[in-house]
């Protein structure tokens, strides 16, 4: 008989599946392993991050899917409503559904039990696998989300892996091989720029170029001072842009360009994880950092104690360095390749320029037809 992890990865590859976005599940356990052995496995530590990855490799071509535990979906949905709802981007999910069969941990058992009844409030489409003879929905469900550019979530019951033989002789074997070694100096200096005077002065090196935008007014000053169709500029999910850029430079040879900030990365810092782990020399990660959330009237952020560029050289991002000028900035954006970590420190205040004219859908297509070299299979090939 066929295993339940082996029907799976089967209807991955039918439906030509290139990245699987994974977080683990214990009732997972013998089929996380074989991800990575049959498709480009990006290894998450938090859901969000996920959400903007995959909506980056979408992007730029590539079909992702998410395989994920059912807690999961809790922490995503805001990201997946902002996001994937709002333009219109397919993403599959397979949720291992935790709470509803023989669960023995009680933390799981409330979520678990109202999971489908807040799927279905928020119009998400959604797929029940309670026994293996209906793992064939997994398909449907991947079917489904790329017709309809909406997500689609594949809640399959623990009952279907238990159902399976389980593959008692394999114990994952590793050795940690490196972690950063800091040696770090980094003197105060004080802020020259406006975040509109640090975008002008990048804009030689934005044009013609793919760039993804933080939300709010670095999208409407990025649109008034460089518009083009290969900018991504977001309207919310705050904390993704650095995500969504790293899953675009992940299947494009162009070099790709992330206009992030201060209060964005740190509320999901998780993605310097992810970009030390798998980003290649075509991402730079420009951070504005002024302080302060400038876009809901300048209240201060933590980096008003907490120096970025530091934090990314601790999540292993080696190729760092800090601007406080034009001049600073520039030479960095001329510098050796990447992935480059760029700590921008600029002065609060925000132009008057005026609001992004396009509609989310217009941005996603725009941004997708600029992008003629988009790769599919594994990221780079």
């Amino acid at each position: 008989m066929i295993t339940a992890e082996e029907q799976t990865l089967e209807l991955l590859k039918q439906h030509d599946i290139d990245l699987v976005a994974t977080l683990p599940c214990d009732r997972l356990k013998n089929l996380l392993p074989l991800i990575g052995e049959r498709f480009f496995e990006v290894q998450l530590s938090r859901e969000e991050d996920g959400i903007g990855i995959c909506a980056g490799a979408y992007l730029a071509g590539a079909k992702p899917l998410m395989l994920i535990q059912s807690t999961g979906l809790g922490n995503l949905l805001n990201a997946l409503s902002s996001l994937n709802f709002t333009y219109e981007l397919p993403l599959p999910i397979i949720a291992s559904w935790r709470g509803i069969y023989k669960e023995a941990i009680p933390a799981q058992v409330y979520w678990g039990t109202h999971l489908k009844a807040v799927l279905d409030a928020l119009e998400v489409r959604t797929y029940e696998v309670h026994v293996i003879d209906d793992l064939w929905l997994i398909g449907d469900g991947i079917r489904e989300s790329y017709k309809s550019d909406l997500p689609a979530v594949v809640l399959v019951s623990p009952q279907v892996w238990h159902c399976a033989p389980l593959d008692a002789g394999y114990e994952a074997q590793y050795e940690r091989v490196s972690y950063p070694v800091l040696s770090y100096k980094a003197p105060f200096r004080h802020a020259t720029m406006t975040r509109y005077e640090a975008i002008e002065a990048a804009v030689p090196y934005l044009r013609g170029r793919t760039v993804v935008c933080n939300l709010g007014i670095p999208s409407k000053e990025l649109h008034a001072l460089c518009d083009q169709m290969s900018n991504f500029y977001m309207l919310g999910s705050m904390g993704l842009a650095s995500s969504i850029g790293l899953g675009v430079s992940l299947y494009s040879a162009r070099k790709v360009l992330v206009l992030d900030g201060d209060g964005s990365l740190l509320m999901n810092p998780n993605v310097l994880c992810s970009v030390s782990q798998l980003a290649g020399g075509n991402l730079t990660i420009i951070v504005l950092d002024n302080g302060t959330y400038g876009s809901t009237g300048n209240q201060q952020t933590a980096s008003q104690k907490l120096d970025l560029e530091l934090l990314a050289r601790g999540f292993g991002i080696e190729n760092t360095c800090k601007a406080y000028t034009a001049e600073d900035l520039q030479s960095a954006l001329e510098a050796s390749v990447g992935p480059k970590f760029i700590h921008t420190v600029i002065k609060p205040g925000n132009a008057d320029v005026p609001d992004v004219p396009y509609e989310p859908r217009e941005i996603k297509q725009r941004f997708m037809c600029s992008m003629p070299d988009r790769l599919r299979g594994h990221p780079r090939s």
